[in-house]
């Protein structure tokens, strides 16, 4: 039997159907956005075409007036010779202390932000998407502790996610402008 959509659901669903939570994963509780904003590393991820090619990846989180999070996302496109940006903005779905987010870089379309680890002086961070597509291992510097990003890895793997696929961020212009 063939389902029928309504024009008002099926937009509905169109705008909020990519910020869901992985089964098993649960955003941390206890989140404080303050001590959340700056700038995060990317040491890994998942490869999606947004992101297909760039080094030097990093995300900064700044507060909006609004009570929303403006994101710049930024990195190095060798190939192209030329630093990449997409600038975005996140606001929480659920209360402000837990780390579920939803963010857009394309008008009313947003996505899954999940914090599913937080370094308890939030110098790490391993984030999902929606769905096991998306997963990101993101710290304060351009380099995580090998047995830190063992653990998040780990971690990742035991929650379902396909980490054998992994990408390491390198960061060799870690600090340069563009």
């Amino acid at each position: 039997m063939a389902r029928k959509y309504t024009l008002p659901g099926l937009i509905s669903f169109l705008l909020t159907g990519c910020t869901g939570v992985p089964d098993g994963v649960t955003p941390v509780t206890g989140f404080d956005a303050e001590r959340y904003l700056g700038t995060w590393y990317e040491i890994a991820r998942l490869d999606h075409r947004f992101e297909r090619g760039l080094t030097d990846v990093t995300a900064t989180y700044t507060a909006r007036d609004d009570g929303g999070i403006d994101v710049v996302n930024r990195g190095y496109d060798a190939d192209a010779g030329e630093w990449k940006a997409a600038t975005g903005r996140a606001y929480f779905i659920d209360s402000r202390d837990t780390g579920r987010l939803k963010v857009s870089f394309f008008g009313p379309f947003y996505g899954a932000y999940n914090i599913a680890e937080l370094g308890a002086d939030y110098d790490y961070a391993l984030v999902t998407g929606p769905n096991r597509s998306y997963l990101w291992i993101l710290a304060r510097e351009p380099q995580l502790d090998a047995s830190v990003r063992e653990r998040l890895v780990a971690n990742a793997a035991s929650l379902g996610f396909p980490v054998q696929e992994l990408i390491r961020v390198t960061h060799a212009r870690a600090g340069a402008t563009n």
